[in-house]
This record gives C-alpha cells, sequence and structure tokens, in this order.
C-alpha cells in the first residue's frame, strides 16, 4: 500500500498542477485538504477538481470561525501591522491551515506533507515552521524548491499539457489569496513599482470614484477587546467580519498598495484589500486610547511591532508569541466600549469613543482649573529639568575664561 501525502489544496495554478507532479515523482497517494477560511469560493467544485486531477482523497475543512477566533482577534487585540500597513491577512491564514494540515495527516495516517508556495516568498517558511512546530515527524515536499517549472508561464505549460482547467492565463498572472480578512493581489503589472496598479487588479472594494457620494457611520463595539457587535447588533464572530467588510468594501475602505519586506530578504510589491479589517484597527486602536494609561499604551506600542513580524515570519507557534499573548490579553482587559466611525469615499473619521473604562476625564482635560493646581506642576518640571541643569552649569564652568 502506498504512502499518503497531505497537500494544502486550494484549487488555484500552483496546487493544481502539484497533484499530477507528486503522482509522477512520488510513489505518494495524494490527500487534497481544502481549507474554508472564507475564500469565497465554491469548494465543492473545488474538491470536485482536485479528484479531477488525480487526488485518492479530498477532504474540506470549515475553518473559518477558528481563523477568526484564533488567529485574526489575537492578531487585532495586539495591534500587530506589519511595516505600518499590512494588516497580515494570508499570514495569519497560514498557521490555521497548516495546524489543520496536521491533523488530517493525522487523521488519514500520511507520511508526509506539501505545499504550493513558491522557494521565493514567505509562505513556504510559514507552512513549514508550523509543521515542524506540531509534527516533526512529517516529511515535507515543497515542489516549488524541486521540479523544473521556473515561472508562471511554465506552470501554465505543464497545466495545459496535463489538462488541468486553470483560471490563470499568460494575459491574467495575478497571484491571489483571499480569505475571511482581505483579498491580496500580486504579479503582473504589480511586478514594476513603477506601475500603477490597473483598475481590475482591485477585486473587492470600490474605488473612491464609484463609493456613495453620501457618508455612512458605523459603531463597532469590543468587550476586553475582541469585537462583539455592529451597529447595535451582536454578532458571532464571522458574522461581525463579514459585516464589516461589506460595509468597508462599499465606501472604498482597505485599499494598500505596499512595497514590503519579504523574510527570506527579497523586496516585494502587492495590493492588499481589508475593509472589514480596516475598520476593527481603527476603532481598537480608539478605544486603546481612551481606556489605556500612558505608560501601558506607549509600551504595547512596540509589542504590537514585535508581534506582526512574528505573524509575518510564520513564527506563530512559538513560546515567544504565545507569552505575548498572556501580555496582550491583559492589555486588554479594559478595552470595552464602542467606537462610531465615519465613511466616505476610502477615508475613515472617528467620530465617537464611548467606555465604562474611559481614562478620559473632561473635568481634567478642560481649559478650567477645576480639580487641577497648576502650582504642582513647578515641582515636577524644576525636578525634571535637574539633570539639564547641572550639565548647562558644567559647559558654563567649562568654557575658557
Amino acid at each position: 500500500m502506498a504512502e499518503k501525502i497531505v497537500l494544502a489544496y486550494s484549487g488555484g495554478l500552483d496546487t493544481s498542477i502539484i497533484i499530477p507532479w507528486l503522482k509522477e515523482n512520488y510513489s505518494y497517494d495524494v490527500i487534497a485538504m481544502v481549507g474554508d477560511v472564507g475564500q469565497g469560493e465554491d469548494l465543492r467544485a473545488v474538491a470536485e477538481k482536485a479528484r479531477r486531477t488525480g487526488a485518492a482523497e479530498v477532504t474540506v475543512e470549515d475553518l473559518r470561525q477558528e481563523f477568526v477566533r484564533d488567529a485574526i482577534f489575537p492578531t487585532l487585540r495586539a495591534g500587530a501591522v506589519y511595516e505600518h500597513k499590512y494588516l497580515l491577512g494570508t499570514s495569519m491564514a497560514r498557521p490555521v491551515l497548516a495546524r489543520c494540515q496536521v491533523e488530517v495527516a493525522r487523521r488519514f495516517g500520511a507520511a508526509a506533507v506539501a505545499h504550493g508556495c513558491t522557494g521565493k516568498g514567505n509562505d513556504q517558511v510559514r507552512f513549514e515552521h508550523a509543521y515542524q512546530a506540531l509534527a516533526p515527524e512529517l516529511k515535507i515536499v515543497a515542489p516549488w524548491r524541486e521540479w523544473k517549472i521556473r515561472s508562471r508561464e511554465d506552470a501554465l505549460d505543464y497545466a495545459a499539457s496535463h489538462n488541468v482547467n486553470v483560471n490563470q492565463s499568460r494575459q491574467n498572472l495575478h497571484s491571489r489569496d483571499r480569505n475571511l480578512w482581505h483579498l491580496s493581489s500580486e504579479g503582473g503589472e504589480l511586478e514594476d513599482p513603477a506601475n500603477a496598479p490597473l483598475p481590475t487588479t482591485w477585486q473587492w472594494t470600490r474605488s473612491p470614484q464609484e463609493a456613495p457620494d453620501k457618508a455612512e457611520e458605523v459603531e463597532i463595539e469590543f468587550e476586553s477587546g475582541t469585537p462583539v457587535g455592529v451597529n447595535g447588533k451582536r454578532l458571532e464572530p464571522v458574522a461581525l467580519v463579514e459585516a464589516l467588510n461589506e460595509i468597508g468594501a462599499r465606501n472604498a475602505v482597505g485599499r494598500v498598495d505596499l512595497v514590503e519586506n519579504r523574510f527570506v530578504g527579497i523586496k516585494s510589491r502587492g495590493c492588499y484589500e481589508t475593509p472589514g479589517g480596516t475598520l476593527l484597527v481603527a476603532a481598537h486602536r480608539e478605544l486603546e486610547a481612551l481606556c489605556l494609561d500612558r505608560e501601558l499604551l506607549h509600551f504595547k506600542q512596540p509589542v504590537g511591532l514585535r508581534y506582526a513580524e512574528l505573524v509575518y515570519y510564520g513564527l506563530w507557534f512559538t513560546p515567544l508569541r504565545e507569552a505575548l499573548d498572556a501580555f496582550v490579553t491583559a492589555t486588554q482587559k479594559t478595552v470595552t466600549g464602542r467606537v462610531r466611525l465615519e465613511l466616505y469615499k476610502g477615508n475613515i473619521t472617528v467620530l465617537t469613543r464611548q467606555s465604562p473604562f474611559s481614562l478620559y476625564r473632561t473635568d481634567l482635560a478642560a481649559f478650567s482649573m477645576d480639580g487641577y493646581n497648576p502650582k504642582d506642576a513647578e515641582g515636577f518640571i524644576r525636578l525634571l529639568g535637574l539633570p539639564a541643569r547641572v550639565q548647562a552649569r558644567l559647559r558654563q564652568e567649562q568654557k575658557p575664561r
């Protein structure tokens, strides 16, 4: 009986040709694992395509709830944004998919796992680090590091020669990844940063020119840093993200054109659409500003940057990420309340912030001196300036006479 290998299968160009390639070059029976992280496709058709291409078994796993609960919301609470712009949509999904892939491998008694990530990208690190952290006994097969295919044109030729139907063409060479959180587009005209994105590159969000001429308001409610409601209605995690995606997308919110530093050392360029996620990040950040004291808020900011690096680099299953989660959870105890945003043609304006744990005191913030003695500042400033006065006197004493 042949050994089994579990392939993380999306039905795209790369994984579609990997099934016949594995059958040609290895003696494994291929099990195609289709993970549903909200890509919005007909997964029954994707599964049938895998069978037609030669998969011995196909399993479709619904990972949407897990994706939001275990990846998106912890990253949101951490304030993790990579290089100031990227909200980590692809990065967060990979450990969820890899963990499920390992579970499927154990369920079927497989000896190996495989993925369709290129040898130049970040995803190979994300998948393979997860495999090693969760199931070091499994063999890893990475076709892009083994086969003779060197370009998407080569991959299209291989697909044609093996009667594999794919959506890509030589006129449409974008590599796309979609899930509940975002849609990314790479390749094609984007490979030259001097080229502007084509109008057709953006697939999800309206352009500002097409967005409504009237502003729309949306209120997001949080409990302990976790989103729980939209416009006064309590929603489950998946439904909440979907609702905000619809609102953000129709108002042209969430487009980012980014040149980023890959973990493998290459600069790359991609267009990311994250409509609901952009709203959540903006609202969460404003609520933290209301509820966290200065020292905690300032200390948390570099923690968020480090968290973003760990997620982007594929180091999800590490003691450091788990330890940072413990810190972040402690910071979110009082991040409860509501934030109202106004959306207009891609712009987000914060209208209101409310929290029972607000540290904002109107009597202190107002221009009146009620509740505040300005004389207290005199001693504070004198002590603060003591080192500066000592240094100034020393310079004066050292001046040549």
